[in-house]
């Protein structure tokens, strides 16, 4: 089975569990929602290549950590989609959960998705428990306080951000979970693989923060000009057009660099490399690359 087919087919292992026949009809029609279809699962293919990179020795493993990560990720479009936060009504092209199941029912999938996320790891790691402790920890360690997505959420809240503080936290985060995780569901050491993770997240976040001042909706699936409307730091403003790219370029190289030494170096550079066309808008995508 290919790696999108394990991850889908993980993720709905999943939902399907959380969605049995005795769940309340509408948050599980929510739920599923919010998870499907996706859109680039970036972080489970992150978490599957290192996986690879390492042995993969565990696959059921990798599977549902791969998946929690996805789930974590989706928990957090949900929130963040919110009246509280953005109040964006589109999500990957659709309406956002709360736009149309309503702010009750999205804060609760949002919640039921943190928790589903850790039962499948949990779940996921009976054939390798000793590996399961250490998962766990790495995962909300990149989704909780102080550094995780929890923290980068609420730097939006405080008076004065610091940008580089703010996108490792928000975004970075479950890029450097994606990576030791996939490590960590392999049996081995997932500290090489923090640097790497840190800086392929910090160059999504700057591609993010290009696509919300120079993209489309139509063309990201989500609002844009989200950064300008909530006077929260983006790395286009701070640096402008042309210093934002620079800067992508420099974090992509620095993310490919960072690759611990491991037979499957080209996948994950050619993954890297993927990623950085895909996420700027498509009129600079070129000089991004």
């Amino acid at each position: 089975m290919d790696t999108k087919s394990r991850i889908e087919s993980a993720l709905e292992k999943a939902v399907a569990r959380a969605c049995g026949t005795k769940a309340p009809p509408r948050i599980a029609e929510a739920l599923r929602h919010a998870v499907f279809p996706g859109g680039a699962r970036i972080r489970p293919r992150l978490c599957h290549a290192v996986a690879a990179a390492c042995g993969d020795d565990a696959p059921a493993v990798t599977d549902g950590a791969a998946a929690a990560l996805e789930l974590l990720h989706c928990a957090s479009l949900v929130h963040d989609d919110m009246p509280c936060f953005d109040d964006a009504s589109l999500r990957r092209g659709r309406p956002s959960v709360h736009a149309l199941y309503g702010e009750s029912l999205a804060l609760l999938v949002g919640d039921g998705l943190i928790v589903l996320a850790f039962e499948t790891i949990a779940l996921e790691s009976v054939q390798a428990p000793a590996r399961m402790a250490q998962l766990i920890s790495a995962v909300a360690h990149a989704v909780g306080m102080p550094h995780g997505i929890v923290a980068g959420q609420a730097w939006e809240a405080e008076e004065r951000i610091d940008l580089e503080t703010y996108h490792r936290a928000k975004t970075g985060s479950l890029f450097v979970g994606s990576a030791m995780a996939g490590a960590l569901a392999a049996g081995a050491d997932p500290n090489p693989w923090r640097l790497f993770g840190d800086r392929l997240g910090e160059a999504y976040q700057v591609a993010d923060d290009l696509r919300d001042s120079v993209g489309s909706a139509a063309e990201i699936g989500k609002p844009t000009g989200q950064d300008a409307a909530h006077m929260r730091p983006n790395a286009v403003a701070r640096l402008g057009q042309g210093g934002a790219l620079h800067h992508l370029r420099e974090l992509v190289g620095g993310a490919i660099a960072a690759i611990p030494p491991c037979p499957r170096a080209g996948e994950l550079e050619a993954l890297i490399m993927s990623e950085a066309k895909r996420l700027v808008p498509k009129e600079l995508a070129q000089s991004a690359a």
